[in-house]
């Protein structure tokens, strides 16, 4: 697969919000399209507290995935968004404490990203983990890994 990532950056100071953006060629193909994504198939939030200040789902298509770093449950979370959106949610900030000794949840929500929407096998980022982390990849992996297992999804309402 193809895959390019470009993040968003305006004014923003420190800890502002900030957008990221990651478009994957799933069929093989070339990605000639450099453009911003304005109609994202699936929207990741890191920082929880984003989806109530940030209007995370605006542009994201409708049925597309949204998968959310939230110590809430499921079903006290997803009411809002679950008529339109597939939602998967897991607390991603818990098990990167518990995993890796600090909140940083990058790796984490790579987990919950690869069990809601399947797009890459588990078995396919093991490799790519090691030549990222190095002496970091097991407590990484071990990060992943829950997250992957532990990560509630729910399928958009009929």
């Amino acid at each position: 697969m193809y895959a390019q990532g470009f993040p968003n950056f305006g004014p923003e100071r420190r800890g502002a919000p900030v957008l990221s953006f990651n478009r994957v060629a799933v069929d093989g193909s070339r990605i000639r399209n450099r453009a911003g994504i304005t109609n994202p198939d699936i929207v990741v939030v890191l920082d929880p507290s984003l989806v109530e200040v940030a209007g995370v789902t605006d542009g994201l298509k409708e049925g597309g995935l949204l998968v959310v770093n939230t110590h809430k449950s499921i079903d006290d979370f997803s009411q809002e968004f679950i008529r339109k959106y597939k939602v998967a949610t897991v607390d991603a900030g818990k098990i990167a404490r518990e995993e890796l000794g600090v909140e940083i949840v990058n790796t984490t929500m790579i987990g919950a990203l690869l069990k809601a929407s399947g797009v890459v096998e588990l078995d396919n980022v093991w490799s790519p983990l090691e030549n990222r982390f190095g002496r970091l990849t097991e407590k990484n992996a071990n990060a992943l890994k829950r997250a992957y297992q532990e990560t509630a999804v729910k399928e958009k309402a009929k």
